[in-house]
């Protein structure tokens, strides 16, 4: 579970990002904040993993406050969120690090998959324990130019390059796999492995099957379709 600060100055527009925020899985409301000092308090008091930071705040730029925040919460990330399109405040965000960029008005789909997007990176980081080639692309691929490509648009939560990946797996494993076995063979964790299988499911070009495994527990366990090898 993250646990998300809200700061936004507009109280209309922190009620939509929290009930979006709601209907994100695995992220938790732990504060809002009205100004950039109230921000900054509540980073102090609460435990915080994500900080939605709106750049417009009416004693101090969002932007302006981002040492503040690199110096005394590091572990913090921060996503931003905010009408401002001025140039010089989107290169300020990347050299402190900011993990996203978001222009407002914000529609629950951009949010949704800025969240997705966020919980991913955060996942593969916490499942792995050595970098490599693939952990690399998850965490920096410059762009989603294959699903641009598409003539049928992937729908949110799925990336083209990591769905050709999960296919391979798939194709290579003639026993069937389970999605903790792709997630250590992706290079991410479970939870983004039975996503993407699932899409192939309801796609129709993989099968899922419940076996039970050496403890008795059941597990489902994904195989490739022979029409698509």
């Amino acid at each position: 579970m993250y646990r998300v600060l809200i700061a936004e100055d507009d109280f209309r527009v922190a009620q939509i990002h929290e009930s979006f925020l709601e209907k994100a899985e695995g992220m938790q409301l732990a504060a809002k904040a009205g100004n950039a000092e109230e921000s900054l308090k509540a980073l102090d008091k609460h435990k915080v993993d994500l900080l939605l930071l709106d750049v417009y705040m009416p004693d101090e730029m969002g932007t302006e406050i981002l040492h503040k925040i690199r110096e005394h919460h590091p572990g913090v990330d921060i996503i931003m969120i905010t009408a401002a399109t001025d140039k010089a405040f989107l290169e300020k965000a990347i050299r402190y690090g900011v993990m996203d960029y978001l222009i407002k008005p914000v529609t629950l789909e951009t949010f949704q998959e800025a969240i997705i997007r966020y919980k991913d990176k955060k996942q593969v980081l916490e499942d792995t324990e050595e970098v490599n080639e693939d952990i690399l692309k998850q965490m920096f691929r410059p762009s989603q130019d294959e699903q641009k490509e598409s003539s049928s648009p992937l729908p949110t939560g799925i990336d083209a390059n990591t769905l050709k990946k999960v296919k391979t797996i798939l194709v290579d494993s003639k026993d069937g796999i389970t999605s903790e076995k792709a997630g250590k063979r992706m290079g991410a964790s479970r939870t983004t492995a039975r996503r993407y299988l699932e899409y192939l499911v309801g796609i129709e070009e993989a099968y899922a099957e419940q076996v039970y495994g050496i403890v008795g527990r059941p597990e489902r366990r994904y195989y490739v379709h022979q029409n698509i090898l």
